[in-house]
């Protein structure tokens, strides 16, 4: 049974449609699907209905940014009913306080030569979710694209940490955001942990509270190494082990359902879902 649950959609900054997400899990074979927008959940009601007659499971999900000691930290969180009104009263905030976040970025990479303009990045949004700096991404390009042959590492450059456009999100502790999530019913993951400023932190991230971890992911580099360490560390302070490929669109290194993700760490998530 293939298994993907880390996916977005047009809802946040993902370039497929749901339906169309939806219809490329069936294709590919993906019989239980995670829609995990960015501060959105706008996706996961439709999946559901359109995947009644694909004999797809949907697990509602959302993905949250988050600070903690000052560096992002990206949280996901899974649910059995994402319209708990403090979550979804959380999210809308969220998304205001990111989409400024954005507006700042576009004009730093403005001050330092770069010719963007918001409604370049407008564009890229297809949804009332939040402007991330992944639509920035797609603006630079499409815009260099008309010109050179554009290299997404290098654009993804900008928003790392020592690049001209890094602007953490500070606004969302990573403790709160767990508590939030707990508090609707739902299980936190800590997302994609070989991607964190200080991989080190990832004990204190899990000491917090009991919650899971995000092991089986298509990293650009050390994909061999950082699988297996990540496991490990699951199995010794997480109380379940997910993956997902993080698809944002065929453009990505991973593809929708490509990653091999044990069918444990699922069962686990299912069975506390219906808890």
């Amino acid at each position: 049974m293939r298994v993907d649950l880390h996916v977005h959609t047009q809802e946040s900054d993902g370039l497929l449609s749901v339906e169309e997400v939806v219809n490329l899990a069936h294709d590919k074979n993906v019989q239980t699907l995670a829609i995990t927008d960015h501060e959105s959940t706008e996706g996961v009601a439709k999946a559901e209905i359109l995947a009644k007659g694909l004999n797809i499971n949907i697990i509602p999900g959302v993905e949250l940014l988050t600070n903690y000691q000052g560096h992002e930290v990206h949280l996901l969180g899974y649910f059995k009913d994402v319209n708990h009104p403090l979550l979804q009263a959380r999210l809308r905030e969220i998304r205001k306080q990111r989409t400024a976040l954005a507006y700042d970025m576009v004009e730093c990479l403005k001050n330092d030569g770069l010719s963007l303009r918001w409604q370049d990045v407008e564009r890229e949004v297809y949804s009332e979710g939040a402007v991330s700096k992944g639509h920035i991404m797609r603006a630079i390009y499409h815009q260099e694209s008309s010109h050179s042959q554009p290299n997404w590492r290098e654009i993804a450059q900008y928003f790392r940490p020592g690049g001209v456009a890094y602007l953490p999100y500070q606004k969302h502790a990573f403790e709160d955001a767990v508590d939030l999530i707990f508090a609707c019913g739902g299980l936190p993951v800590v997302a994609h942990p070989g991607l964190l400023f200080d991989p080190k932190i990832i004990f204190s991230l899990l000491a917090y509270r009991p919650i899971g971890l995000e092991v089986y992911y298509g990293y650009w580099e050390r994909q061999n190494t950082l699988i297996p360490y990540y496991a490990e560390i699951a199995d010794k302070f997480a109380i379940l082990a997910t993956g997902g490929s993080d698809y944002h669109g065929p453009f990505g290194q991973i593809q929708l359902g490509q990653m091999d993700v044990p069918i444990e760490g699922v069962l686990k998530l299912q069975t506390y879902l219906t808890l």
